[in-house]
């Protein structure tokens, strides 16, 4: 006992002057972008660490009042609002806990120092850092798997790191650490190694969308921003255009999930080979029918591109027959709606549970013009603010984010909420210095 109260008695001092720091937030910060991947109970401790500090530092610091932080507050407030014309009280009640970071994270950031550039870029170090070691864990487990199974499928999409954790939202988390490194101006061997773990996992985890964006800003970045000679940047466009030739034509899933988008698209009615039989084939439904066919087949599958076409058409049917534009349903409070329409329409039992896969549509279902305004707004600004700095990892968060939210409810689940807030408040809030994130690496 006389050891265990010297330890204290000496560490105790030291851990109070640790969080009376300043500097303390980019531990905080970072902490809380790291444990994205982990129980959601560890990214809540995170939080309300991060938050009880920034309280604790209150009374020293200046209260900093600015559109970025009072748009994702206002944005929570109109969550609560929605308590008073909601549809389902207990789902909306539910929801208001998860979606919290909306309010805490940014008040939060009204009692912390503006943080540099630099220290910024640190916290993305340390965030971008942790991904290439979460990639490590899950290649390394897909491989024990295998072995135990030889089925190569383990190394794919949910397979590789769980339904539950979403093969989509962790290939968001992986490619902001590709353009972390990228944007790099000087890139160390362990910083090379980390890119091309996170390069390789965003492939393996086959999201289209995800895919397709971070090759389009890649090539952006290598062909306006990149501050190296013209051979070299011919040179590393090539080398990427032919990692995703390469990837599309050999790689088995990636490549039968973008064909079956192409496939499907414009043609009605195609054979799926990989579900159903002879006796009982299935159908894949084109974007044309989803868009316009009253009355579904229970042998009729939706392909990932059709089923968001469907998922807004059913939004547009709302709107007509429910007095929601001003209000919405309420939060969470329209996936009913949903179960409904899958029913009207004579969908396979079980399309009825997926939400509206587009965080434009799923704010305005649920809290009407002005939640969809807000949303908006949010995006708006942080938009306009990373081109006036010209930072590419800001733009490349900004474009992803537009981008993302047309084929993905990014708010429904509280990684997506933990990490837009998180990051949107940190680039945001950025000192307007002239520091070179590059000038300080960990």
């Amino acid at each position: 006992m006389t050891n265990i109260y010297n330890f204290l008695k000496h560490a105790w001092p030291k851990t109070i002057d640790f969080f009376k720091n300043p500097s303390v937030f980019i531990y905080l910060l970072a902490a809380i972008l790291i444990t994205i991947p982990l129980k959601t109970i560890f990214v809540s401790i995170a939080i309300i660490t991060y938050v009880v500090v920034a309280l604790f530092h209150a009374k020293k610091n200046k209260i900093i009042f600015n559109k970025f932080l009072i748009l994702p507050i206002l944005f929570y407030v109109l969550m609560v609002l929605s308590l008073f014309w909601t549809r389902a009280y207990n789902l909306t009640m539910n929801g208001l806990q998860k979606e919290l970071p909306f309010l805490f994270i940014p008040i939060a950031f009204l009692f912390i120092p503006k943080l540099s550039r630099v220290e910024a870029y640190k916290i993305f170090r340390f965030f971008s850092m942790s991904m290439a070691l979460f990639g490590v864990y899950y290649l390394v487990n897909a491989t024990i798997r295998y072995i135990a199974t030889e089925n190569s499928g383990v190394f794919f999409y949910h397979e590789l790191v769980t339904a539950q954790l979403n093969a989509i939202y962790v290939s968001v988390f992986a490619s902001f650490g590709v353009f972390y490194f990228i944007s790099l101006q000087t890139r160390t061997l362990i910083d090379k190694l980390a890119l091309a773990i996170l390069i390789v996992l965003v492939f393996l985890l086959s999201s289209k969308s995800i895919i397709t964006i971070d090759f389009i800003l890649i090539i952006c970045y290598y062909s306006f921003f990149a501050p190296i000679p013209k051979s070299v940047k011919l040179t590393t466009l090539l080398a990427v255009t032919s990692f995703l030739v390469f990837s599309l034509f050999f790689v088995k899933e990636v490549k039968e999930r973008f064909l079956l988008e192409y496939e499907t698209a414009f043609i009605d009615n195609t054979v799926n080979k990989k579900i159903g039989n002879q006796d009982e084939k299935v159908y894949n439904v084109s974007l044309k029918q989803a868009w316009e066919v009253d009355t579904f087949q229970q042998n009729h599958f939706f392909p990932g591109t059709a089923v968001r076409i469907y998922q807004i058409r059913i939004f547009g049917e709302m709107l007509q027959e429910n007095p929601i534009f001003f209000k919405g349903f309420g939060l969470e409070a329209s996936q009913e709606k949903i179960r409904e329409k899958e029913v009207e329409h004579n969908l396979y039992r079980g399309y009825g549970d997926f939400n509206f896969h587009n965080q434009y549509v799923q704010t305005f279902s649920e809290l009407g013009f002005f939640g969809f305004l807000l949303l908006l707004a949010m995006l708006h600004v942080n938009h306009i603010k990373a081109w006036k700095q010209k930072d590419f990892l800001h733009i490349a968060f900004a474009i992803s984010m537009i981008i993302l939210f047309l084929s993905e409810s990014f708010f429904c689940r509280q990684r997506g909420i933990v990490f837009f807030i998180t990051i949107y408040c940190i680039f945001n809030l950025i000192n307007p210095a002239t520091e070179n994130p590059n000038a300080e690496q960990l």
